[in-house]
C-alpha cells in the first residue's frame, strides 16, 4: 500500500527545532517498533529509553542491521515488567514520552490506569487519530477508535476536550468538531444524536472550552458542504471540520481503517488525558507511523514544559 511518507512533515520538521525528549519505550521486541523507535532518535525527536528483554532486542536490532550504541536499554524479563518500568520511568518525571512497543493494549494500559502506581489525571483518557487523507485538504483527528467502548456523556466531553487541546497544541486556534451519528436530526432512539445535542450546549456553558462544536452530523454531512446544503443543514463545521468525535470505538475504528486502507490515509495515534502524551499504535503500524506519532508527541511534551500544563 502506498503512502505519503511526507505526509507528517511539518510536525517532524517543528520537533527537530524544539529537540528531542526522553521516551520511554515499552518492549521493542517486532522489526517496527524496534525501527520506530531507533528512528526517532535519527530524526532528533525522542531520546529512547528501550525497555525489555536485552538478549531479544539486542538479536532482534542484529537481525535487522540497526545499532543501538547510542540508545540505553533497560533489561526486563517480560512485556509485563517492561510496561511496568516504562510506567515508572514516567512516573518518576525521568521520560516526557511513553512509547507502546510490540505488546497488546490492554497489557500496556493497564499499568498507565493502575491506580496509585499509574500516570492517569482528572482527565479521561482518550485516543486520537491524526490522519492524512490525500482527497481532504487539512488534519482529520478522529476520536475516540481506540480506547472507550461505548463512552457516555461525560466521557465524550473529556474525549472531545482532549482531542481541542490536541488541537491547540499543533497549533491549531480554533478547531472545528463534527460530532458524527447516523442522521443529524435528533432522535430519542439513537443516543449518539442527544449526546451530540447535548455536547453543544455544553460548549455553549464553558464545560468545553476552545473549539466550535455542531452535530448530530452524519459523516457525508459533516465532511461535504455541498452534502449539508443539500439536506438544509446551515452549520459553521459542515464542509471544513478538523476533529470527527465518533459515536463509539466500533464506528470509529472502522472509520480510521477504511481510510487508511482504502484511501491510502497517513496516520498517528496519540493517547491524551495521561500525565505524558503516549504513543499508542498498532502492532501492524509502520515504523513512519510510530514516527509520525512520536513527533506528535514530542510537540505536545514541550508544550506541556512551557506552560506547565498538563495536556
Amino acid at each position: 500500500m502506498l503512502r505519503d511518507e511526507h505526509a507528517f512533515k511539518d510536525m517532524l520538521e517543528q520537533a527537530r527545532r524544539l529537540g528531542p525528549l526522553p521516551m520511554a519505550v515499552a518492549h521493542p521486541c517486532s522489526r517496527e517498533s524496534l525501527l520506530g523507535a531507533v528512528e526517532t532518535a535519527q530524526h532528533g525527536i525522542a531520546r529512547p529509553i528501550l525497555i525489555g528483554p536485552r538478549s531479544k532486542i539486542l538479536r532482534l536490532a542484529q537481525e535487522i542491521e540497526v545499532s543501538l550504541d547510542e540508545i540505553e536499554i533497560i533489561d526486563m524479563p517480560h512485556s509485563h515488567a517492561a510496561a511496568e518500568q516504562a510506567v515508572t520511568l514516567v512516573r518518576e518525571g525521568n521520560a516526557d514520552i511513553l512509547m507502546k512497543g510490540s505488546l497488546h493494549t490492554d497489557e500496556f494500559m493497564t499499568e498507565v490506569l493502575a491506580r496509585g502506581t499509574g500516570i492517569r489525571t482528572d482527565r479521561r483518557i482518550s485516543h486520537v487519530f491524526i490522519m492524512r487523507v490525500e482527497s481532504y485538504p487539512r488534519y482529520l483527528f478522529i476520536t475516540d477508535a481506540a480506547i472507550n467502548i461505548e463512552p457516555d456523556l461525560m466521557t465524550k466531553r473529556d474525549i472531545c476536550q482532549n482531542a481541542i487541546d490536541l488541537c491547540h497544541a499543533l497549533g491549531i486556534a480554533t478547531p472545528k468538531v463534527a460530532i458524527l451519528s447516523a442522521v443529524e436530526t435528533i432522535t430519542p432512539e439513537i443516543r449518539s444524536t442527544v449526546d451530540a445535542a447535548a455536547l453543544c450546549k455544553m460548549a455553549d456553558r464553558g464545560q468545553i472550552r476552545g473549539g466550535i462544536l455542531d452535530g448530530p452530523l452524519a459523516f457525508d454531512n459533516a465532511i461535504s458542504l455541498e452534502a449539508a446544503d443539500t439536506k438544509g443543514i446551515v452549520s459553521p463545521v459542515a464542509g471544513s471540520p478538523d476533529i470527527l468525535l465518533v459515536p463509539e470505538l466500533e464506528s470509529g475504528n472502522m472509520l480510521a481503517k477504511q481510510l487508511t486502507y482504502l484511501a491510502a490515509a497517513a496516520s498517528a495515534g496519540i493517547v491524551m488525558g495521561a500525565r505524558v502524551p503516549i504513543v499508542l499504535t498498532s502492532r501492524s503500524d509502520d515504523a513512519p507511523g510510530r514516527l509520525a506519532s512520536t513527533a506528535i508527541a514530542n510537540l505536545l511534551a514541550h508544550r506541556r514544559r512551557a506552560t506547565g500544563k498538563l495536556i
